[in-house]
């Protein structure tokens, strides 16, 4: 594997640790600390990742046209890192969903330059394995940081603030990696024309527009997992330990992405998405009907596998269907439809869970994921995966 696709799942790695060092602990301390209610959380996810996913959209256009790729990635990682004192000083739930918006504008810019710039390093028949690890490392970060949150809330008795002020370090090493450890890679950006003309978009493959279809309503069927603290929360885990709900999704996430994400080169594509939609299903029903935190924490296992299943696998179909010079805005595109998809979703969650309760939240998840299922198996003839 190149280094490059290493030094950028380490960048993910540090990134990660910053971020979901607050994001394990917010869901908390916005309904705690602040007075939200779980519409506003539902709000604040949904914004978040629907703004990051659109700024994907422009970011990759934007790299395309240059034929760039690491200075976008520093300036999203940079915005990314400096956002995080912004939760230490909100005095209310506004002032977070701006420092929500902030960063995840950050991780909006970075996003589709850095996931093009991996389809850059490795052939096709090492995508999934090089987009499987970085998500990887991403991962561990990802539950790194819920861990660390869970130490630093018993060493500094619960003080939220301090710990947000904290996270801002691993984010600034994120950044430090990114400069010194990678390249700009070879690729055929071609700046002579702009890569969003209609013209040139018809150009990408059938294919690659059924993958966006496909990863938008997975995305709809998965909502933030700040629902998923909150639900760990509803049957009795405590605030100091809350982090613990991402630690447990991420590790299975972590473990299971690159050998996943290498098997997936190996077999059909379309079998292991089927198999990940089965198992948010099942996720989703767990979740719904479990009377006790350990029922919970086994939803929560199940829903980090089916990311492992997915998540690096939809974006090495994006990176096999897209050519090399429109790589960036295809990417773009994707998350700009799964961010949609995920800002409708959030709110859906966060309306079903205060209307009628956390199981009509996940029922709901389990609902749409089945039609996604459905429609993964009437493109079948299509065949976007080899």
């Amino acid at each position: 594997m190149p280094r490059g696709v290493w030094a950028l799942g380490f960048v993910s790695l540090f990134m990660d640790i910053s971020s979901e060092m607050i994001h394990g602990l917010l869901p908390v301390f916005l309904v705690t600390v602040l007075g939200a209610s779980t519409e506003m959380v539902g709000l604040i996810e949904g914004v978040g990742e629907a703004t990051a996913s659109i700024t994907k959209l422009f970011s990759g256009w934007v790299s395309d046209k240059l034929g760039k790729r690491k200075a976008l990635t520093i300036i999203g990682y940079g915005l990314g890192a400096l956002s995080k004192p912004l939760f230490a000083i909100a005095p209310t739930a506004s002032v977070v969903l701006g420092a929500r918006f902030s960063d995840r504008l950050g991780k909006g810019i970075r996003g589709a330059p850095r996931d093009a710039m991996v389809g850059d390093m490795v052939p096709a028949g090492q995508r999934g394995a090089a987009y499987g690890l970085r998500q990887a490392l991403d991962t561990v970060g990802a539950f790194a940081g819920p861990l660390l949150a869970i130490v630093l809330m018993a060493l500094l008795h619960d003080n939220f603030r301090l710990i947000f002020w904290i996270a801002l370090i691993p984010g600034l090493i994120s950044v430090l990696v990114l400069s010194l450890g990678v390249k700009e890679p070879p690729h055929h950006a071609n700046g002579a024309q702009a890569p969003l003309k209609l013209a040139d978009v018809k150009t990408i493959d059938r294919a690659y527009w059924i993958v966006v279809i496909v990863g938008a309503v997975l995305t709809l069927a998965r909502f933030s997992e700040a629902f998923l603290i909150l639900r760990a929360q509803n049957q009795g885990l405590s605030l100091a330990l809350a982090p613990l709900v991402l630690v447990v999704m991420n590790i299975v996430y972590a473990l299971s992405s690159y050998p996943l994400g290498a098997l997936s080169d190996r077999i059909d594509r379309k079998v292991m998405l089927a198999i990940g939609f089965v198992t948010l299903i099942i996720a989703d029903m767990v979740l719904a009907a479990a009377p006790n935190l350990t029922m919970v924490m086994i939803g929560v296992g199940l829903w980090g596998l089916h990311m492992g299943m997915t998540q690096g696998l939809l974006s090495a179909l994006v990176a096999d269907g897209a050519p090399a010079n429109l790589r960036a805005t295809a990417f773009g595109v994707f998350n700009f439809a799964s961010g949609v998809a995920l800002l409708l979703a959030s709110l859906i969650a966060g309306v079903l869970w205060e209307q009628i309760g956390p199981s009509a939240t996940f029922m709901a998840g389990a609902a749409f994921t089945a039609l996604g299922l459905l429609a993964l198996f009437l493109t079948r003839q299509a065949n976007p995966v080899k």
